[in-house]
């Protein structure tokens, strides 16, 4: 056997790798393309299969790369033009997941008596997608907005992101923030008047795997120098390959570099996001994970009087989405413009779109809380007289 590195050729995506794959001796040969071509002289060089080839000499490593490509397009939806059937498929999904807007007043309803609590993904939903992660900014409409949010509600951004990057995209010190998927949490700088407790929240169940983060950030950056549009981001406990600009028929090569280098770090993984790679521990920690341990320092751990609402576009969202259906608090609103499998009761179409409702959110508290103070004064009226 000889180890040969194989050009693989797939007509019907276009899509051209690069794998190492062991070859007899023997049959070496019977792989080329056209007889015209000659075997390379030894182990290193490069010949050019067809897939169906590679597919029987060395199934797995195809296989494998193929699958990850699929899987690279279904969490990166192409929005095409509208169609009837694409209609038809909307409209049916969203009888399963109505807009949070259209249905505010019943979400106010499910909410009475309860204490609501704010999570709140941040790209995708408090600011628009953009090609460029270092330019996700969100507008000055919808910082105001959140800060008036927080006003009335405990507040948490619970981001992907490296903590301190989304904390400079968001600037308000009266949140709660959680980082890198939940694995670095901390709380508010201004203190906040609903935690029930004076103890500082700062939470990071990952930090024996920093050294090794750095370590892949590095080794990602070196390996995919050469792919055109990627960006590697080192969000502290996890490290993001953004491939929004690169081209598709680059994806395969880029997820088997990627995961050329997870080989070496067993303890760490590889999950997916919206045109993202994410490498991330192995703990079992996650936003779902992360929006517990918030409620629990807020001290609402088990209590039937808090009703937890979470905003998020992102797959990694579902894990959120989860826990509050399975504790059957509260509910999830998945930020979406497509049909999607998801553990969300309801759904807002873009960013936009949680802007107007977290405003309804805040106007409904702002007149309840009226409300409240004009009965107070009504009954502290009432005493007076009676007492005179």
């Amino acid at each position: 056997m000889t180890q040969q590195n194989v050009v693989v050729s797939d007509p019907k995506s276009g899509i051209n790798l690069t794998i190492p794959v062991k070859v007899p001796v023997s049959n070496s040969s019977a792989l080329f393309t056209t007889a015209a071509q000659k075997p390379p002289p030894g182990p290193g060089s490069c010949i050019t299969i067809s897939r169906k080839t590679l597919l029987e000499i060395n199934g797995n490593n195809s296989a494998r790369i193929n699958s990850w490509v699929e899987s690279m397009r279904a969490s990166s939806p192409t929005h095409h033009k509208s169609s009837p059937a694409l209609s038809d498929d909307l409209n049916s999904w969203m009888v399963q997941h109505p807009s949070a807007l259209d249905m505010f007043e019943q979400i106010i309803s499910a909410s009475k008596g309860k204490q609501i609590v704010m999570f709140l993904d941040y790209d995708g939903t408090l600011s628009p997608i953009v090609e460029d992660p270092d330019q996700a900014f969100m507008s000055d409409s919808m910082r105001a907005t959140v800060r008036k949010l927080a006003r009335y509600f405990p507040t948490a951004i619970v981001s992907g992101r490296c903590r301190d990057k989304v904390y400079s995209f968001v600037r308000l010190a009266e949140l709660y923030y959680a980082g890198s998927h939940g694995m670095d949490i901390k709380g508010p700088s201004k203190g906040s008047k609903y935690k029930k407790g004076a103890q500082a929240v700062l939470f990071q169940p990952a930090s024996e795997f920093l050294p090794m983060i750095d370590e892949v950030y590095k080794e990602l950056v070196d390996i995919t120098k050469s792919t055109e549009g990627v960006r590697v981001e080192n969000n502290k406990f996890c490290a993001s390959v953004h491939f929004r600009c690169v081209d598709e028929k680059k994806w395969g090569e880029l997820a088997q570099q990627v995961r050329s280098v997870l080989k070496e770090y067993p303890k760490l993984q590889l999950t997916q996001g919206r045109k993202v790679l994410e490498i991330r521990p192995t703990i079992k920690w996650d936003k779902g994970k992360a929006l517990e341990f918030l409620l629990e320092s807020l001290g609402y751990a088990n209590c039937t009087d808090v009703f937890p609402v979470y905003i998020g576009d992102d797959r990694t969202d579902e894990d959120a989405f989860k826990v509050l259906r399975e504790r059957d608090q509260g509910f999830g609103i998945l930020v979406s413009k497509t049909p999607k499998d998801t553990h969300a009761s309801y759904s807002l179409q873009e960013p936009s779109e949680v802007m107007v409702f977290l405003r309804r959110l805040v106007e409904w508290k702002k007149l309840s809380l009226r409300r409240q103070f004009r009965i107070r004064r009504q009954i502290e009226e009432m005493k007076a007289s009676l007492r005179n």
